[in-house]
């Protein structure tokens, strides 16, 4: 790495798992947001317990009168939110629960709870890092023992000290190289627009990096669906889990967005009918495995509305993850349209584990969930929903659930206002001039992902396409000026020059208006499909595409600029 080469962002969420000293994270009022696995080890715990307030989790030993570590807790992180100041505890005695019969084992610990404030001090998050003293606790109460064992408690007393010590500078050294960052941080830039862009950036770059390996893992799971006409058992897990991959990363993405507000509509005349028929079509085959059922109930005139259809396809594609994900094998999902009083009414229903009455408005909240995974409730991040209701309520909606109780099943109802009379309705566009695409393209695929490449290259060869591969901007700009080619698969984020400067370049040559550009990439804001159509691009897909789109757009007729 030359020394004008960035360091790549590391993963926080991973560094925070992995680090070594146990870590909460407190809302608040309280609530545990988020603990690593050093936390869940030494308190015997497991992630369930985020979500819940702390002294739920651990409450005082019932059988111990004199037990003060609720007590001791409380005041220490009420004096960090009013001063939002760092609280170091004396050194606690806070017996944990053992799961047996309501039984407690002792506990001794160093606290120290530490404000997490935004950018007008307020005090968003504590995190509680603890160390367990217990065994140094009871090393000094060995006091009494001959001396061989007072010399070797003595020795791991010292050690463990040692350790504490030790851990509290690196502590202190992290700390200190956050602060440096975040004052340099600030120093670039302290106004709202650019740590906006900064986020914006952040998040368009995330994009990229988890859609290009998910892209080329689904292209390989379809070269191998091509190699294996019978099937096979695998491909079929294969499938599955890589489109839940790809919904949770959408919801990642999505979420962030939603959460600083920064979550893009492109409406227009919308009819509400294919929208949900195209959804639920292409979620049929995840229902279909372990015999789930999912009925489609719509109506025979067509539901309009003013909306953004792919950010609406997602609302429901959003609503039946969720049904999935709680619905035991056998059950039944039912999606149904209507319209009563000037509003669509879209309702999934499902047969599933249902929830409690009270928990309905909490199942939208950030990182939420219905319960716990499990074998009948795979792996999510709790996005879903939270992401649905942000873009009902950008089209001027709003979204609820309701369960009569656990083991009901579960209804949730999106209303959406209807299009007015009066609304603007676009004119067609003239249907331009087209010409068939040949059943052989010279195809150019310009992807820096090796792996992706191949994959892609291997496919569209299946097809009878002559294909040409490249991994960087100036090698597709060569490549253009010697061969005239059909069409141009080009990814954006490339190592040297950026798509975008690809496609100028191939659209300022005298043919340059005959070659078909389609960018294929990671970056898929409503502004990078505005930039990619700046620049040329007569179309611009997501990753992970799959095959059956990609030839789709490759076998339809191609307009003539």
């Amino acid at each position: 790495m030359s020394a004008n080469t960035p360091y790549p962002v590391p993963d926080f969420r991973n560094l925070f798992d992995t680090t070594l000293s146990p870590l909460l994270v407190l809302a608040p009022d309280f609530t545990i947001v988020e603990v690593n696995r050093a936390y869940l080890n030494a308190t015997r715990t497991e992630r369930s317990i985020v979500g819940r307030p702390i002294f739920e989790v651990f409450p005082d030993n019932p059988d111990d009168p004199s037990a003060d570590g609720v007590a001791n807790l409380r005041r220490s992180l009420r004096s960090v939110l009013e001063t939002r100041r760092t609280d170091t505890m004396a050194l606690q005695r806070y017996d944990i629960p053992t799961g047996e019969a309501g039984g407690f084992a002792e506990r001794y610990w160093s606290p120290v709870n530490t404000p997490v404030t935004d950018a007008d001090g307020t005090v968003t998050h504590i995190i509680h890092r603890v160390e367990d003293v217990t065994e140094f606790v009871r090393l000094r109460r060995a006091g009494q023992e001959r001396k061989r064992a007072e010399e070797a408690a003595r020795t791991r007393a010292e050690d463990m000290e040692i350790d504490l010590f030790v851990r509290a500078r690196e502590i202190r050294e992290v700390n200190e190289q956050l602060s440096r960052a975040n004052a340099e941080l600030d120093a670039a830039g302290r106004t709202l627009r650019e740590e906006q862009q900064a986020k914006d950036r952040f998040i368009a770059t995330l994009s990229h990096e988890l859609r290009n390996p998910l892209a080329a893992a689904t292209a390989a799971t379809e070269l191998l669906a091509l190699d294996l006409p019978e099937g096979h058992p695998a491909l079929s897990v294969l499938e599955r889990q890589l489109g839940t991959l790809v919904r949770m990363s959408n919801d990642l993405l999505d979420g962030t967005r939603a959460v600083t507000g920064r979550l893009e509509l492109v409406r227009g005349r919308t009819d509400l009918r294919p929208v949900v028929a195209g959804a639920c079509a292409d979620i049929r085959g995840l229902f279909d495995h372990d015999g789930r059922t999912l009925d489609v109930d719509l109506p025979a005139e067509p539901v309009l509305v003013d909306g953004d259809r792919l950010r609406l396809a997602q609302v429901l594609t959003n609503l039946l993850s969720n049904a999935l994900k709680y619905t035991l094998a056998g059950g039944s999902t039912r999606v149904s349209l209507s319209v009563a009083e000037g509003r669509a009414n879209l309702t999934v229903v499902d047969d599933g584990i249902g929830f409690a009455p009270g928990q309905a408005e909490e199942l939208f909240g950030v990182f939420m969930r219905a319960a716990p995974a499990g074998p009948s409730t795979p792996e999510g991040l709790g996005l879903g929903l939270s992401v649905a209701r942000t873009i009902v309520e950008l089209h001027g909606g709003r979204i609820s659930a309701h369960s009569v109780g656990p083991g009901t099943g579960a209804t949730f109802t999106a209303v959406l206002p209807l299009a007015t009379a009066t609304a603007t309705v676009p004119e067609p566009r003239r249907a331009p001039r087209s010409r068939t695409v040949p059943k052989q393209l010279a195809v150019l695929i310009v992807e820096d992902n090796t792996d992706l490449a191949t994959t892609y290259r291997t496919l569209l060869e299946r097809q009878g396409h002559h294909v040409t591969v490249v991994h960087t901007g100036e090698d597709a700009i060569t490549a253009t000026r010697a061969h005239l080619f059909d069409v141009v698969l080009c990814d954006l984020g490339l190592p040297d020059i950026d798509g975008y400067a690809v496609a100028r370049a191939v659209r300022s040559r005298p043919h340059g208006g005959k070659v078909r550009l389609i960018a294929i990439s990671g970056f898929s804001r409503g502004s990078d499909q505005g930039e990619s159509r700046s620049a040329g691009f007569d179309a611009h897909l997501a990753k992970p595409l799959p095959l059956v789109d990609l030839l789709e757009l490759l076998g339809g007729t191609l307009p003539e600029r």
